[in-house]
Formats: structure tokens, sequence, C-alpha cells
């Protein structure tokens, strides 16, 4: 992303205060974020699922969810990527360098995988990512009091 793109994110989450602000060092509202992914990404981020092709696994066919949610038949959700090892279906992602990035940094891969299942509207996927980011959100939470 550029840093207008970044300098504009930063601006639209502080108004939807996401952002606590300069005053709290503009650290994350984890509540409202944890709302806002639970309840409403999956309206402004829909899945748009594609054809056949190879890319990086996402949702229910990555980690964390790959081993605590058995596996279907049906080729795995993937995010377009011609240098990706998996071949699946194509499920677009949040940004279109996403791959790269979560290729590079596997925590942040984890955090767009639970994104994924929030938006992909199943409900077992989607139990298991609330639960999830529930789970991590309230461990940042600490870290942050601290």
């Amino acid at each position: 992303m550029s840093s207008s793109e970044v300098h504009a994110s930063v601006k639209r989450a502080q108004l939807a205060h996401l952002l606590h602000g300069p005053k709290l060092h503009n650290r994350p509202n984890l509540a409202a974020l944890e709302e806002f992914l639970i309840h409403g990404l999956k309206y402004v981020f829909p899945a748009e699922r594609g054809e056949l092709t190879r890319g990086v696994a996402t949702s229910y066919a990555a980690e964390p969810l790959r081993s605590g949610i058995s596996q279907t038949k049906e080729p795995s959700p993937v995010w377009p990527y011609e240098a990706g090892k998996q071949r699946g279906l194509a499920f677009a992602p949040l940004y279109k360098t996403a791959p790269i990035a979560a290729l590079r940094d596997p925590s942040f891969y984890e955090y767009l995988v639970l994104a994924d299942a929030l938006r992909d509207g199943r409900i077992r996927e989607r139990r298991y990512a609330e639960r999830e980011l529930h789970r991590r959100f309230r461990e940042a939470n600490e870290r942050l009091k601290s």
C-alpha cells in the first residue's frame, strides 16, 4: 500500500472509532474492532468467489482454522496468486497484495484467514473464527494494559 493509502485508512479508522486517537497514541479500539469484524466485515467486504486457480490457502483451508475444522472434499478457497502452492477455488482477498503480505508475516496471515472465515458465511467457520479472534483480542488487550 502506498503511504497515502495508509494515511487515509488511519483517518477513516479514527472517524469510525476503530482507533482511539492521538491522546491514546492511536492504539486500536479492540472492542470496536472485534465488533466490526464479527458483525460488519461480511457486509463491507463480501466474499467473491471464482474459478479453480493456483494461490494461497485461506479461510478453513489455512491455519489456525485448518487444524480445528474437518476438511471437506470440495476445492479449498485460495487467494489467486501465481506463485502460490495450493490449487483451489478463487476467493478474492481483502486487498490485492494480501497474499504477498501474508506470506511475509505468519501472524498477519492468520488474522487474514480469520477475517476470510468471517466473510465466508459458513456458520461452523464463522463461530470458530469468532472465538479465536475474541481470544486473541483479549490477550492483546491484556498486553496493552501492562
